[in-house]
């Protein structure tokens, strides 16, 4: 009886993200298409490559001019989830220190990790010309000048500092403001999302003229940097948060990654954690940590914990000026650490928000270096994955461990469920609507804790 409203009301929650779905597949799809269709153009026909170069500088500017928004936005509603998460008391304040500690040791990975490979070097890209010649230079100027101006980064990310403590200080009044820019917040992140259709068009143009204008040099770079990214992120998961849960827990992180195989290709296949979520949630239930626990550090961390992209700031920032031929001197990549542990903050799985970032830490301290931000949308959706399945799996290491520090974990049980004697049971997630609607996503059993973790994130 109950069922047949319940399952009416589930239907076309799970239609609408899946949709989503598929359009952000396709999106990459695009992307990869376009790198290696202009990496072809580039070597076989490389003065056509660089007349293409335009096309990504267009690109780049977009994303400066979305930037100030972008960071305003996600640093006011940050500041509000600190304030939130700390005031559930042990487990809030326990987990965000955590992750600052995290976050800020995997900014110095990449940071560390950059500067023994030196990704781009020898590239020497430089930046569109308006002088350059050639017959459509007046055209191409002209649609340039189109595009909004970038606004300054650095006092915006004061003003919103200062905003978001203003709010906090506010309570109860500043509610009706801090909703009003969650919807603002809506809208800049929708703008983000049209201008990443444009990612196509933008890594087509950036790839066709590094590749037309340096040939395999360029390639070999990317290559380089790419499979530094994945072995970094690969060695943080196994070295760093597998030393760190088998010295506070005793648990294997490899019978952790066993546990979460499934979310792990869900994320892969969709290159993005907000996609495992729920099940993220569920397992970790499962697993025998509180409800309470999971509730709380979970979202949290999904806003707060990105390790992944912290050391994909870093090692992006140190390629770009690589390739410029502008690098970075040690205090300059040092005060570049600090801009990104505050303004990674609060900012959303939302596709293209970490590119954002990105070019927000580059205009900040050289505004020079954003000009060959163009190479690094082309291999972007390369990294994403990495990206993903590294801050899913340091999430989930999170949780193990603020259950343990809080006593909120039955360590029993935790053991037999990663061994597989207490296995998950898949079937209490069929209905899943995989993040789409987390209170409806998880079984009924789980409703409740569901509802915690959506007041706290």
């Amino acid at each position: 009886m109950a069922t047949s409203p319940h399952n009416q009301t589930e239907a076309p929650a799970h239609d609408a993200p899946a949709r989503k779905k598929d359009r952000t597949h396709w999106l990459y799809i695009m992307v990869i298409v376009a790198v290696f269709a202009g990496a072809a153009i580039g070597l076989i026909a490389p003065e056509a490559g660089i007349a293409l170069k335009p096309l990504g500088t267009a690109f780049v500017a977009l994303i400066k001019m979305i930037i100030a928004p972008v960071i305003f936005c996600t640093i006011v509603l940050g500041v509000g989830s600190v304030a939130r998460a700390a005031t559930v008391g042990k487990v809030g304040g326990m987990a965000l220190i955590y992750f600052l500690v995290m976050a800020t040791f995997a900014l110095v990975i990449g940071l560390v990790v950059g500067n023994l490979i030196h990704p781009g070097t020898g590239l020497q890209l430089s930046p569109y010309q308006e002088s350059g010649g050639g017959e459509s230079n007046a055209t191409v100027d002209f649609l340039m000048s189109l595009i909004p101006g970038d606004i300054p980064v650095l006092p915006t990310l004061v003003l919103a500092l200062l905003v978001g403590f203003a709010l906090q200080s506010m309570g109860k009044a500043g509610e009706p403001v801090v909703n009003g820019i969650r919807h603002i917040q809506a809208v800049v992140f929708k703008l983000m999302m049209m201008i990443m259709w444009a990612a196509p068009v933008g890594a087509f143009g950036a790839i066709a003229a590094v590749v037309g204008d340096t040939g395999w040099a360029a390639i070999r770079s990317m290559a380089i940097l790419m499979g530094a990214f994945y072995l970094t992120c690969a060695l943080f998961i196994v070295i760093v948060l597998g030393g760190i849960l088998k010295v506070v827990t005793g648990l294997n992180i490899f019978l952790l990654l066993k546990y979460l195989a499934r979310e792990f290709l869900l994320i892969f296949s969709t290159s993005s954690s907000e996609s495992a979520l729920p099940r993220l949630i569920a397992k970790m239930e499962h697993a025998g940590v509180s409800k309470p626990v999971v509730g709380i550090t979970v979202p949290t961390g999904y806003s707060f914990n990105l390790d992944g992209t912290a050391i994909y700031l870093t090692m992006a920032s140190l390629f770009v000026s690589s390739a410029m031929g502008m690098p970075m001197s040690i205090p300059e990549q040092i005060s570049l650490l600090v801009f990104m542990i505050i303004a990674s903050k609060g900012a959303a799985g939302v596709t293209g928000a970490g590119l954002a970032t990105l070019a927000a830490g580059l205009q900040s301290h050289r505004p020079e270096l954003l000009d060959g931000m163009g190479v690094i949308v082309g291999i972007d959706k390369f990294m994403s994955e990495a990206r993903a399945l590294t801050n899913f799996t340091g999430n989930a290491v999170a949780t193990l461990l603020i259950g343990k520090w809080t006593g909120e974990i039955d360590l029993d049980v935790a053991r037999a469920t990663l061994s597989g004697d207490n296995p998950f049971d898949e079937l209490s997630l069929e209905s899943d609507v995989h993040g789409a609607s987390t209170e409806s996503s998880a079984p009924a059993a789980r409703d409740e804790g569901e509802k915690e973790k959506v007041a706290v994130s």
